[in-house]
């Protein structure tokens, strides 16, 4: 069967994917794959054809842009040449909005970075005891949304040094030291917190406009649940009574959520969820009183759970979508809160974005397509999970941005690396051209969303379709995970495009492709020698390497009796989006 697929032009004569950008890589390499795909063929069956099947004319529902939405813990770094050119990209995927959620808005400092660290410096006392407010830093960092074209995703935090009930130590050293220092601890004083978020959100809405800001969305601090918040659950509850109280009397249209705690596959972080879901229903408001506080959309955080074993790198994809699952369940069971929108505040691979590859072996899945596939198949069971759960999804948030002043690839979870786009950034690229209805799509080697979310991906390869079309196209994105991050021998595809309209004879086909020789700057930067300093013009081939690139060149095909039938193989850890238009 794979013969076929070489014939096809999709393979070379190695059973290997094609590279489509000029330049040949090393001897050495060459003999390598050599290697690997003999020594594959002789262990492994070759696998079966996957057959794919997309009805065109079968509308599913909507397809919701829930992937539009990211975030990073360096608020400082929105303004970093890298990081404007970050934004303007994610701005450029899609005609959906993306939000950008970021920490330490409200932290105090000049503005420097570090791994985890920023600061805005917009509340200080005078000698008096007295606030001084002082937006300047705060304003280059929101100039610089507005200006991209995203959407923020304000999250009111972190307590300032002049109002926290333990202000020394106030900076840390991550990863050198204690991470939660004063700024993770209460106010000493509520009513100069709720004065604070009062006079930020009456700044914001006058520079940017109510039309602006009502578009945006308003969150109460990051995971109070763990050391991000060093105070007690009620005390928590507290802040976001008295934070929730002064933005609607600065913006009584805000939409405000919470509490961004950490993902419910743990049963301290699942009754904390439960703790706070009833204090918004039906406990007293701190603030005001009244029974119950606002609540406009619900947020946690999912995170996977990889390892390293036996030389490899294990996904933990089980470990996130349970916690997607429990949160769901914990929502459901309240009334009052079924039909409120969720927000995934972090839903990522694992927890730490700023732990390095280097000390951290586990996470070399972030630097190639592995991390870009995993994307696509926990994107598409979130979808699943809250279809089953009758959930009112709005939006999962990729906590991975870019991070100034650090090697090239060294594995921080980031979807840029030193101004050049990493593969995870090109699967939003895929998902950001999918049309907007969702129609009927599947494949033989699709697993059942139940499976995964209890097992992972551990036994056979999960081989898995979304198809969406738009006036005048049909887009069909596939790929082939495995926990795994093992070699394995490619699958071959037989992708059916049916019930096209009537009165078409021809189209044209683009096949957009990740995998380790496409769209994989990763592989162009390792082919290169691993240049801790690129030249220029490493630079500008890294760039272009780093851009979504085309199998082949786009061509037409023929439509016959309302179908169109393409043959090629997907890759172990690849992804391909087919782009059919007419």
């Amino acid at each position: 069967m794979l013969a076929q697929f070489i014939s096809a032009g999709t393979l070379d004569d190695r059973g290997l994917p094609k590279r489509r950008t000029p330049g040949s890589p090393s001897i050495l390499l060459i003999i390598l794959l050599v290697l690997t795909a003999a020594t594959l063929s002789r262990t492994q069956e070759a696998p079966d054809t996957v057959k794919i099947r997309v009805q065109a004319d079968q509308v599913t529902g909507t397809m919701t842009p829930i992937w539009s939405f990211f975030g990073y813990d360096e608020p400082n770094y929105t303004y970093a040449p890298n990081g404007k050119k970050l934004l303007a990209e994610l701005s450029a995927l899609s005609p959906a909005p993306v939000y950008v959620r970021v920490h330490n808005l409200l932290t105090t400092g000049d503005g420097s970075s570090s791994l985890k660290w920023g600061s805005t410096n917009v509340y200080t006392e005078d000698a008096a005891g007295r606030p001084v407010y002082s937006w300047t830093i705060l304003d280059r960092i929101f100039d610089t949304f507005r200006a991209a074209g995203v959407k923020p995703l304000v999250e009111i935090g972190f307590m300032p040094e002049g109002l926290s009930t333990h202000p020394e130590p106030y900076r840390h050293n991550f990863p050198k030291g204690e991470l939660f220092t004063g700024w993770a601890y209460p106010p000493k004083d509520y009513q100069k917190w709720a004065e604070l978020v009062f006079q930020l959100v009456c700044h914001l809405r006058e520079r940017y406009g109510d039309d602006e800001v009502k578009t945006w969305l308003w969150e109460v601090w990051n995971e109070p649940d763990i050391g991000y918040w060093k105070g007690t659950p009620e005390e928590y509850f507290k802040l976001y009574d008295f934070s929730v109280d002064a933005v609607l009397r600065a913006l009584p249209g805000a939409r405000i959520g919470g509490p961004d705690s950490t993902g419910p596959a743990s049963p301290k972080s699942a009754e904390f969820l439960r703790l706070f879901l009833e204090h918004c229903a039906h406990q007293k408001n701190f603030a005001n009183g009244k029974t119950g506080s606002r609540l406009d959309f619900i947020s946690f955080h999912p995170k996977g759970s990889p390892k390293w074993e036996s030389g490899h790198v294990r996904m933990g994809i089980a470990h996130q979508l349970f916690a997607i699952e429990e949160g769901f369940r914990i929502i459901e069971s309240f009334p009052e809160w079924r039909n409120t929108p969720v927000v995934l505040g972090e839903s990522d691979p694992e927890g730490c974005a700023a732990c390095s590859a280097q000390s951290n072996p586990q996470n070399l899945y972030r630097n190639g397509p592995l991390y870009a596939v995993y994307t696509a198949e926990v994107l598409d069971r979130i979808y699943a999970l809250a279809e089953d759960k009758h959930v009112n999804f709005l939006g999962a948030v990729t906590w991975a941005f870019e991070f100034e002043d650090q090697p090239p690839f060294e594995g921080f979870r980031e979807l840029a690396t030193n101004g050049v786009d990493k593969p995870v950034l090109n699967a939003f690229r895929m998902f950001g051209l999918l049309g907007s209805e969702r129609i009927k799509a599947t494949s033989t080697a699709a697993l059942k969303t139940d499976d995964v979310v209890r097992n992972g991906v551990r036994g056979q390869p999960d081989v898995n379709v979304i198809a969406a079309r738009k006036k005048h196209e049909v887009d069909v994105l596939v790929w082939n995970y495995h926990d795994d991050d093992l070699a394995a021998l490619p699958a071959p595809i037989d992708l059916e495009v049916n019930d096209l309209p009537a009165e078409l004879t021809q189209g044209i086909l683009e096949h957009f492709r990740i995998d380790a020789t496409h769209s994989n700057a990763f592989t162009a930067w390792k082919e290169m020698g691993s240049p801790g300093s690129p030249t220029s013009q490493q630079l500008d081939q890294l760039q272009k390497e780093g851009q979504l690139q085309l199998l082949g060149s786009p061509e037409p095909i023929s439509i016959a009796k309302r179908s169109v039938h393409v043959l090629f193989v997907l890759p172990r850890q690849g992804l391909s989006l087919v782009r059919l238009t007419w």
